[in-house]
C-alpha cells in the first residue's frame, strides 16, 4: 500500500463484473500507430516472452477505495508474473507484474485530457500515470503535427520534459531503445509515425520493410550471379559445367 496526503493506493484485481468503458478511439490512425510500435519490437527480438504491449487496454489501481481504470493508447509492461489468461480483460501493476515502463497517449483533439491532473475521482491521466502508477516515461504524440513530448520522472517523482538527441530522438532507458518520429507510408497512410531505433541508431524495421529488404538482397545476388556467368562465358567457360 502506498499513501500520500490525498491518495491511498492499493493493487487489487478488477472484479469480474466490473463494466469497462468501450469508447471508440479518436480517429482511425491511432490503432495503426499502436500496432506498428508493437510489431517492430516483436520482429526485431525486442519483446521478451513475459513482456506485454497494450492498446486501449485497462490498467487498474484502487485509489481511496475506488477502482480507477485508464486505457492508454499504447503501453509497454516489461514483465507480467501471472498467466496471460489472468490479464485478458485488464492488468493491475504490482499485483500481476511490473509497473508499465512506458505509456503513450496520442494527443486528443477533444479535450486534451492527456495533461489532466484532476485529483478527484476519476483522476486525470497525467496524475494517474505520474503519482499513482509512477510510470517512468510518459509520451504524448500529436499525429497530425508530429510534435513529440517525452516526459521522465525526476527525483522528486514528477514528470520533466526530456530533450531529444542530435537526431531528434529520445532515449528510453527502460527499453534500451530510442523513440522518434518518422515520416512515411504504411497501410496506405502517409504521415507521421513513432518508430524505434536501437542503441547503435539502427531503425527497427516493420515486416513489410524486412520483406522488401530480403527481396532487394535476393535481386542483388541474382544480378551478381548473372554478371559472373557472363564473365565465364566471355572467357570460354560454360558456367553450368
Amino acid at each position: 500500500m502506498v499513501t500520500s496526503p490525498t491518495l491511498a493506493i492499493t493493487w487489487e484485481k478488477l472484479p469480474d463484473d466490473f463494466v469497462l468503458d468501450d469508447d471508440p478511439v479518436d480517429n482511425i490512425n491511432q490503432p495503426l500507430l499502436a500496432a506498428a510500435l508493437s510489431e517492430s519490437l516483436q520482429l526485431n527480438g525486442k519483446l521478451p516472452a513475459n513482456a506485454l504491449t497494450t492498446t486501449n487496454y485497462g490498467i487498474c489501481a484502487t485509489v481511496n477505495e475506488k477502482i480507477v481504470v485508464k486505457a492508454p493508447d499504447w503501453s509497454y509492461i516489461p514483465a507480467i508474473r501471472v498467466p496471460r489468461t489472468e490479464v485478458d480483460r485488464s492488468y493491475t501493476p504490482q499485483l500481476q507484474g511490473d509497473i508499465p515502463a512506458v505509456v503513450i497517449e496520442f494527443l486528443s483533439a477533444m479535450d486534451g485530457g492527456e495533461y489532466s491532473v484532476k485529483p478527484t475521482h476519476p483522476p486525470g491521466k497525467w496524475l494517474f500515470y505520474e503519482q499513482i502508477l509512477a510510470v517512468p516515461t510518459y509520451v504524448i504524440f500529436a499525429l497530425d503535427t508530429g510534435v513529440l513530448e517525452v516526459y521522465h520522472l525526476n527525483d522528486a517523482g514528477r514528470y520533466q520534459l526530456s530533450t531529444p538527441d542530435a537526431n531528434n530522438r529520445y532515449w528510453i532507458a527502460q527499453m534500451n531503445l530510442f523513440l522518434g518520429v518518422w515520416q512515411g507510408t504504411r497501410e496506405n497512410r502517409t504521415g507521421n509515425w513513432l518508430r524505434w531505433w536501437d542503441e547503435d541508431g539502427n531503425l527497427l524495421l516493420w515486416g513489410v520493410e524486412k520483406a522488401a529488404l530480403l527481396q532487394e538482397q535476393a535481386e542483388q545476388q541474382r544480378q551478381r550471379a548473372d554478371r559472373l556467368a557472363a564473365q565465364l562465358r566471355a572467357a570460354g567457360i560454360d558456367p553450368e559445367s
